[in-house]
């Protein structure tokens, strides 16, 4: 079960760069708003190979720490809070695991089964003024802080 707080992400083209929009994630496959299962509308998400590989904008984020995402794993009873300062998430899904990767004790990783939550600054935002700015300019100092939180419920 995956919470993402956030109301927007930015949509990408067919080689996974933001368009520049910020789209509302409200009645997409795209919205985690409240808790759901990340597979349940996965298939209407597309791509190739289908699956979530978006930047997340997250309510609040940016500058301060904010609550990014929450994901929880009912039948072990595994979850995990994400916090952060920085503006966006990228929720991936592992689309891209065919199983040629093989793990500890010799598990074969195949197509989602992991996930990634990377909070970031938004992808290619040098090319979108509407997005927020990662240019750092000599002698300056850049500062974020990330949290994971794990638990047993």
């Amino acid at each position: 079960m995956l919470t993402l707080n956030a109301d927007r992400f930015t949509p990408v083209d067919a080689t996974l760069i933001p368009t520049g929009e910020l789209a509302p994630v409200e009645g997409t496959p795209m919205d985690f708003r409240l808790p759901t299962p990340i597979g349940e509308h996965i298939k209407e998400v597309g791509g190739n190979p289908v699956g979530y590989d978006h930047n997340y904008v997250v309510n609040g984020g940016g500058g301060r720490l904010a609550l990014v995402a929450s994901v929880y794993e009912p039948k072990s009873g595994r979850a995990m809070e994400v916090s952060s300062t920085e503006p966006g998430v990228q929720f991936y899904s592992g689309n891209f695991l065919d199983g040629t990767i093989t793990g500890k004790k010799g598990v074969v990783y195949r197509q989602y089964w992991g996930l990634a939550l990377e909070t970031q600054h938004f992808p290619d935002s040098v090319n979108h003024p509407n997005f927020p700015s990662y240019v750092l300019k000599a002698g300056d100092t850049y500062r974020s802080t990330t949290i994971y939180r794990f638990a047993a419920r």
